[in-house]
């Protein structure tokens, strides 16, 4: 079924995972290289003419024709990004019988599963979607928060995993702790301000568990 209503937020392992990028333009590029900054490593784009630079990026095979009837079938995952609608259509369709999750480009009645705006920061990813709604909006939403993350996020992310493995190389699970309270005691800033041995020791303080068990439910990882 083509896109509608509310849609479940994912985030896909590619690596290992054959992907079909069709079409060889400007756009098609662009979800290329949105594909391996995704982790994809095995990425094949056929189109009758192909941007000389997609032969250039890292995992990435290419072919010089037309989408073959039924072609989808053969892979995990697939973009359309062409300006031939009966094209696109025949990909959709393809990948609805073989049960391959379809992305068409501005194309959302050809769709089984829409790509958000996308920023990443070191290990950090926010995405802004509105449902097919705006690409537009999502596109402003991802330039606002790109605007907001320095390089104290990483910094940041980088001690919580490091106090995570720490746990759980204790054998305490990471579940259930305190991690939302110690983000919100102002740990950024301390960070930013360069602070790491204080950040350090507040989330060794914060985040244990009591008697070395875990506390009760909670996300918290």
């Amino acid at each position: 079924m083509p896109v509608e209503g509310p849609q479940y937020p994912v985030n896909l392992v590619l690596r290992g995972q054959r992907c079909l990028v069709v079409g060889g333009g400007v756009v098609a590029l662009s979800k290329v290289r949105g594909l391996i900054a995704g982790g994809a490593t095995d990425v094949h784009v056929v189109a009758p003419e192909l941007a000389p630079e997609l032969a250039e990026l890292p995992g990435v095979t290419t072919e010089a024709r037309r989408y073959e009837v039924g072609e989808a079938a053969g892979y995990r995952l697939v973009v359309t990004a062409t300006d031939d609608a009966a094209v696109n259509h025949q990909v959709f369709l393809d990948g609805e019988a073989a049960g391959t999750w379809v992305n068409s480009a501005d194309d959302p009645a050809n769709c089984s599963f829409t790509l958000p705006a996308v920023v990443r920061k070191g290990p950090i990813m926010v995405t802004a979607a509105t449902g097919g709604h705006s690409p537009a909006l999502a596109t402003w939403l991802r330039r606002h928060v790109e605007g907001q993350l320095d390089d104290a996020w990483v910094e940041l992310a980088t001690l919580l995993a490091e106090r995570r493995a720490e746990l759980r190389a204790e054998g305490v699970p990471t579940e259930g702790l305190s991690w939302q309270d110690v983000l919100d005691s102002g740990m950024l800033e301390t960070v930013r301000a360069g602070r790491l041995d204080e950040a350090r020791d507040l989330l060794r303080t914060r985040i244990a568990a009591p008697g070395g068990a875990p506390e009760p439910g909670g996300e918290g990882r």
